[in-house]
């Protein structure tokens, strides 16, 4: 019996060492900053982060010279349907998050518990936007069209896709409003790498300013004050 409580005890503290390691990450490693890279070329393609509070997203125009995003994630995939936008924001994360969440209350133990260990599939949150504007929670940046080349690619590496290379539309009613859909993406969400660290990966991936790495928005944000 003895034996017993001696390695339930050392079970917990390897566990309570665990989450305090995790929390000291969590704060230390979004402080440490990865720089822009340096180029000349001209900078021509516009990148926005995007954040509620909590989650990040990346936010591109709709149409450029290398890509229309409408040809891949088709209007009429979205409730309401309308064709006057000029971008469309891309959110990477847990699909039952998502789906089975619709406010932080009807939060389940089971939906943050699958989210955390590997135990649920991802999707991509696409939200169509009329403009944008910067202020605390809206951040623009330029690309040259090497930066936004990489970052096309990027993005699209995350998607799930069917025989055709189409991505795969989740029919679900739990959008967020008339201008949103979501769609399959490969990849589980976990707690070493969110939404925020997703999006944290594509800064990175575009020469843009980071963090080393981070779980959180304010590990992206802070360093766009």
């Amino acid at each position: 019996m003895r034996k017993l409580f001696r390695q339930l005890l050392i079970l917990v503290g390897f566990l309570l060492g665990v989450v305090f390691l995790y929390v000291i990450l969590a704060l230390l490693l979004p402080l440490i900053p990865i720089n822009a890279k340096k180029t000349t070329d001209p900078k021509v393609v516009e990148l926005y982060i995007l954040t509620n509070g909590v989650h990040t997203d990346l936010v591109l125009p709709v149409r450029t010279s290398q890509i229309d995003w409408s040809q891949k994630l088709p209007f009429k995939n979205t409730k309401g349907q309308k064709t006057d936008f000029r971008y469309i924001a891309f959110g990477w994360g847990d699909k039952g998050f998502y789906l089975d969440t619709p406010t932080w209350s009807q939060l389940k133990f089971s939906t943050a518990f699958k989210a955390a260990f590997w135990l649920s599939d991802s999707a991509m949150h696409c939200t169509y936007y009329k403009q944008m504007k910067e202020g605390n929670d809206c951040k623009k940046m330029m690309l040259t069209e090497q930066q936004y080349q990489d970052l096309i690619q990027f993005i699209d590496s995350r998607f799930d896709k069917d025989a055709a290379g189409h991505y795969i539309l989740v029919p679900t009613i739990a959008v967020y409003g008339d201008d949103d859909a979501f769609y399959d993406a490969k990849g589980s969400y976990n707690f070493t790498y969110t939404c925020n660290t997703w999006a944290n990966d594509g800064l990175k991936v575009a020469g843009q300013k980071a963090a080393l790495w981070t779980a959180t928005d304010f590990g992206i944000f802070r360093h766009y004050k």
